[in-house]
């Protein structure tokens, strides 16, 4: 069938075949089928949708376009973890060495990150000597060994993923819940996990700003992940605030330490808790998520996560001394101080402005080619529900750059809104779904 029967067949609201989805791909990647009649393609599916088993079929395409990663030769259940992405989230970083710490092997392959804040690449760079450029056979020997690597993403994964994004970027496709799933999946699909847990955000800060859309990318992303055997579970998780009291590479890092030690913010403690349970239970390392959130608090306090966190740095070639000593970590050269300008309560923390204020100073890239600066960030004193006093410190920036300071100064005080009355409590996990269904809390 011709790429333009393709088009015509999903304009009109027909379900296509797994053989047309396949060879609209294959087309893609030769140049047989070219970006003006892609382009198409993907804007009838922003209108029409697709059924869960055109998704399913098109995300398989996608993993088809590329290498998949072989990791049978790690012994146990891979559990690979996903973020939608927000800001301050630095959950991978806890999970990580949490999960493995319970015994469930950590296969991670991450990326950079573009927009708000840096990946989680980024963030393990801000560790004095820490290799994320890693051989396969290497990475495959780390997690046999010590339980987890994590490294750089390698090889030629998801092409077709990569090609697709950048057209709907431009063509306003992007925000397609079938589009989106079937990117996301592709990724993890190719490499090569037993299950698959997803924490997909709302609010604020996230891509999904309500619960219907959330749930909608959910059910899509589990229904892709139930149809090709990975038992799968998604979370849905706040973000109209940052997650934890900074925002930025070696800042997340020190408050990804202080969790493993038990210390650290409340709501990042919290969520790496919940979502560490999920883990180990996919992990096939508990009978019930009850049993592993008193296993995963269990080796918190125990200091076993810290220690695996310490053997994963050394294993990977870090100097293991910040542990004991954060400031070692890169650190920017000033700090500025954001206090407020009246009493009340914060009733709200703008994420997204948040996220872009750090990425104005450097935290994070606004094109693939910006350089990073892993010192500088924002910490947050205050957070939403918080009483404050006019004059108390709002959030301290840290900065190597005078003049980015003084644009970012106001973006960053205006995220917090002060009103008289404290404001409606938040969820921090709003709900979860599996092949059984939806469950919201």
């Amino acid at each position: 069938m011709r790429a333009y029967d393709i088009i015509l067949k999903k304009r009109n609201g027909m379900e296509l075949s797994a053989e047309d989805i396949n060879q609209l791909i294959i087309g893609y990647m030769s140049g047989s089928v070219p970006d003006y009649q892609m382009a198409a393609f993907v804007m009838t599916v922003f209108f029409q949708g697709m059924s869960a088993r055109e998704t399913s079929d098109l995300t398989m395409a996608i993993v088809a376009s590329g290498d998949r990663v072989d990791l049978s030769g790690i012994t146990g259940n891979k559990v690979d973890k996903h973020s939608t992405g927000g800001v301050g989230d630095k959950t991978t970083l806890v999970l990580g060495p949490l999960a493995a710490a319970a015994g469930v092997p950590v296969a991670k392959m991450s990326g950079r990150g573009l927009g708000h804040t840096g990946g989680t690449i980024d963030k393990l760079e801000s560790i004095p000597g820490f290799n994320t450029s890693l051989e396969r056979e290497i990475f495959i020997q780390n997690v046999n060994r010590i339980g987890i690597s994590i490294g750089g993403q390698t090889g030629n994964l998801a092409p077709a993923d990569k090609k697709l994004y950048a057209l709907r970027d431009v063509t306003a496709t992007v925000d397609s819940i079938p589009l989106i799933a079937s990117s996301v999946m592709s990724k993890k699909i190719a490499a090569g996990a037993d299950a698959i847990l997803l924490d997909v955000k709302i609010g604020d800060g996230a891509f999904m700003k309500n619960i219907s859309n959330a749930v909608d990318l959910a059910k899509a992303m589990v229904e892709i992940g139930t149809h090709v055997g990975k038992k799968t579970i998604a979370l849905i998780t706040d973000m109209e605030q940052p997650l934890g009291q900074t925002v930025g590479n070696a800042l997340e890092v020190r408050e990804a330490v202080q969790c493993l030690m038990g210390e650290g913010p409340s709501d990042l403690k919290e969520l790496c808790l919940v979502l560490g349970s999920h883990m180990v239970y996919l992990g096939g390392q508990a009978r019930s998520i009850d049993e592993a959130r008193s296993r995963v608090e269990r080796i918190i306090n125990n200091g076993k996560a810290i220690d695996k966190f310490r053997e994963l740095v050394v294993n990977q070639g870090g100097d293991p001394s910040f542990i004991d000593d954060l400031s070692l970590l890169p650190q920017a050269a000033e700090k500025h101080q954001l206090t407020a300008v009246e009493d009340g309560y914060i009733s709200e923390l703008k994420a997204e402005q948040i996220g872009i204020a750090a990425m104005t100073l450097g935290a994070g890239r606004e094109t693939k080619d910006s350089q990073i600066d892993l010192s500088v960030g924002i910490e947050l004193y205050k957070k939403r529900g918080d009483r404050v006093l006019r004059g108390e410190t709002l959030a301290i920036l840290h900065v190597n750059d005078a003049e980015k300071a003084n644009v970012t100064k106001d973006k960053v005080q205006q995220a917090f809104v002060i009103t008289k009355e404290p404001p409606v409590a938040r969820k921090l996990v709003w709900g979860q779904v599996t092949a059984q269904g939806v469950e919201l809390y």
